[in-house]
């Protein structure tokens, strides 16, 4: 049976507001959160980014829910053994509830401190080291490692969950999918894409979860929604690697120029037509995820989760 679960935006909402959702989520009988981790948001509209394991462990305090991180890059901003006591101590906090989703970055929040931005392929093979940095220090007791991107010496994480912390690795093209079947736990990405679950599967990830993320705009009213999800969102019609790329959230509100309205209109549901967000999750369903995320554009907050828990999720089990 599928999971539906809530994505909690970092990029638009103040801590204290990605908690109440996460609240409301539970109460409105979501199943599980995502929450995305950045160093900037897309743009200066969306305007927020706390950093995310401190809401991790704020989370941990105020819902039963399990939480996934949507996903987080463990190869330049932050040094995998640090990234192994950080979801070491969030799956404690959370009892066991926790999944570290990874993934290989973005420019926007990975270049922080000047270093040069890394090729595609390259990124993948820190990846699949910074996995097994990861994964040796879950084992518990004192570690070394000699990589090619990484080392660590006389490393011990103490506060250890009783299992090790399962690792969901994010893929949107073949080489990533390849390796999420690979050395992934579970796989996750924002494409109801069945041809890559199917690549995912054959690389080693038959039987896995598979998580899928999807944003949507509810309003009463279509057009306002769909102007509030253009406002915020505009960056999701970029095409290609841009968004891999770009360096700053300036560099996105440049490009998003060449987004308009009507293309946000297209590939994202917005207004009050329950009919639309369930086929919108269906989607997901129907390429194979076993686990679907939605998120809601906007500060419309509370008449969406009113919305979900009254015409959608019923309708959707």
């Amino acid at each position: 049976m599928t999971t539906f679960g809530y994505s909690l935006s970092t990029e638009e909402h103040t801590p204290a507001a990605l908690i109440a959702q996460a609240k409301m989520a539970e109460a409105a009988g979501f199943e599980a959160l995502w929450i995305s981790d950045h160093y900037h948001p897309w743009n200066d509209e969306q305007g927020q980014s706390p950093f995310v394991w401190s809401l991790i462990g704020a989370l941990s305090q105020v819902t039963s829910l399990p939480v996934t991180t949507a996903v987080t890059c463990p190869t330049l901003r932050l040094h995998p053994a640090v990234i192994a006591q950080a979801a070491a101590t969030s799956s404690v906090m959370l009892d066991g509830r926790f999944v570290l989703g990874v993934g290989s970055g973005e420019a926007l929040n990975e270049h922080i401190f000047g270093d040069a931005w890394p090729s595609a392929d390259v990124r993948l093979d820190m990846l699949e080291e910074a996995v097994d940095v990861i994964r040796l220090l879950h084992e518990g007791g004192v570690k070394d490692h000699d990589g090619t991107h990484y080392t660590v010496e006389n490393a011990r994480i103490y506060t250890l969950p009783q299992q090790p912390v399962p690792i969901y690795v994010s893929a949107f093209g073949p080489k990533s999918a390849e390796l999420a079947g690979r050395i992934g736990d579970g796989f996750c990405s924002t494409k109801p894409d069945r041809d890559i679950l199917q690549l995912f599967r054959d690389a080693g990830g038959e039987g896995k979860p598979t998580q899928g993320g999807v944003k949507v705009c509810w309003g009463a009213d279509e057009q306002e929604a769909v102007t509030t999800a253009h406002r915020l969102w505009a960056n999701t019609g970029l095409p290609g690697e841009l968004a891999q790329v770009l360096p700053t959230p300036a560099h996105f509100e440049q490009a998003s120029t060449l987004v308009s309205p009507d293309m946000i209109a297209e590939m994202t549901v917005c207004g009050p037509d329950a009919g639309r967000h369930i086929q919108a999750m269906t989607a997901y369903v129907d390429a194979g995820y076993s686990e679907v995320f939605v998120s809601q554009i906007g500060p419309e907050q509370e008449g969406f989760f009113e919305f979900y828990s009254q015409q959608v999720l019923p309708k959707l089990r």
